[in-house]
């Protein structure tokens, strides 16, 4: 076996990419051009990374299938990091299942959990944990077991699980400090900071308080009546009423419960809801047919009261009533709260991320960038664009799990 190839691979696992690149920087084989790439994407320069290992991938003869899908497996995570979550990325199932057929269970199982951070990615939580449950965790590279955790992290944080978040937060920094890393241990210790960060704000009343995550995990796991602003849902115990979808209802549900046990009065609703700046018998038509639709939807878990001035709720079994809110409320929200993961994205990925057109996206960006909350860098297809991290956004929270794909 070629010393300098081998000696280069115990580096980049070492974590000492410098020393890599002194093996073999000047070698243009397929093996050395795979190593030099990888070597360059631990130092950071993604592009020049791609480039090498495609190099590499297109070097390798007909019968080196394992050494190209191991091409494929670290351009997919250069692609991950760079959330470029088409293209490449999208080819690891058939480059995993390449490895496994040869028996290198080590990088058939990291393409696994390249999978898994992508799902969770794009919000498909549960594809993201059944990929986690079918890995072969044994076979784990030692570096990719923190990185295992942090997925399962990121999934019990977008269910609301605190408990579980916090398992998995303890096991990944555990597996982090086993590598010996320090820039890994730094990046789950940054990542387990979201249990502690404020996740919601609770309007009940007339008082208003932040929460964190195991907070709000108690507070929808309790029999009041909570509408949720953070994902669209009114609550009430185990039942939910998504309503994302019927902003018109959703607003009237959420301004009803910020003055409950008052009630709201009509010319409020009508201002509030439908931008009205006088209300007029269109106006209180309208009122009428939307507040009917409301009690309607609501069913038995609340109703609506007409009272002299105007409407108020009524939550089933005297339960109490909660508005749970953003910590920090604006437009464009879902878009922030993925640009404060630290990352640079691409506009079709944050599509992706959020189920809606890239042209959607596009003009979210260009209003966040004119009020100075997002930045873009590069040109054409390399756009990327980034923010400032805002500590405590409620990441988990604004990003529900999209429904499964037809």
């Amino acid at each position: 076996m070629d010393s300098l190839i081998t000696g280069a691979a115990r580096a980049l696992a070492a974590g000492d990419p410098l020393a890599a690149l002194k093996r073999v920087a000047l070698r243009g084989d397929p093996p050395a051009l795979a190593l030099r790439g990888i070597a360059m994407a631990q130092l950071g320069d993604l592009a020049r990374a791609r480039l090498l290992l495609r190099s590499a991938a297109r070097g390798f003869g007909p019968d080196e299938t394992m050494s190209r899908a191991r091409c494929v497996v670290a351009e997919a995570e250069i692609a991950l990091v760079s959330r470029d979550l088409g293209g490449p990325i999208t080819v690891l199932a058939a480059a995993r299942a390449t490895l496994a057929a040869h028996g290198d269970r080590a990088n058939a199982a990291h393409a696994g959990y390249l999978e898994a951070r992508r799902l969770l990615l794009i919000g498909r939580l549960d594809a993201a944990e059944a990929m986690l449950g079918a890995l072969d965790t044994d076979a784990l590279p030692v570096v990719s077991h923190s990185g295992y955790w942090l997925v399962a992290a990121g999934i019990a944080l977008r269910r609301i699980r605190a408990e579980a978040a916090r398992d998995a937060f303890a096991r990944a920094l555990a597996a982090a400090r086993a590598t010996g890393l320090p820039a890994l241990v730094a990046e789950v210790t940054t990542a387990a900071e979201a249990l502690a960060a404020p996740a919601a704000r609770l309007v009940s009343g007339s008082t208003e308080r932040l929460l964190d995550l195991a907070e709000v995990e108690a507070l929808l796991g309790s029999p009041m009546l909570v509408v949720d602003a953070c994902r669209g849902v009114v609550r009430a115990g185990p039942a939910q009423l998504p309503l994302a979808g019927r902003p018109v209802i959703f607003a009237l549900a959420r301004a009803l419960a910020a003055a409950w046990p008052g009630d709201v009065a009509r010319e409020a609703l009508i201002a509030g809801v439908f931008r009205g700046r006088e209300s007029d018998e269109s106006h209180r038509a309208r009122l009428r047919v939307e507040i009917g639709r409301l009690r309607k939807v609501l069913g038995g878990l609340a109703g609506v009261t007409a009272t002299k001035r105007g409407f108020m709720l009524e939550p089933a079994g005297g339960a109490g009533v909660a508005v749970l809110a953003p910590p920090a409320e604006g437009a464009h929200a879902d878009v922030l709260a993925l640009l404060a993961d630290g990352e640079a994205w691409s506009s079709s990925a944050l599509a992706l991320a959020l189920g809606v057109s890239p042209r959607t996206v596009q003009r979210a960006l260009e209003t966040l960038s004119e009020a100075g909350l997002a930045e873009r860098f590069g040109h054409g297809r390399a756009v990327r664009w980034t923010t400032q991290r805002v500590p405590g956004f409620p990441t988990s929270l604004l990003l529900p799990a999209l429904p499964k794909p037809g």
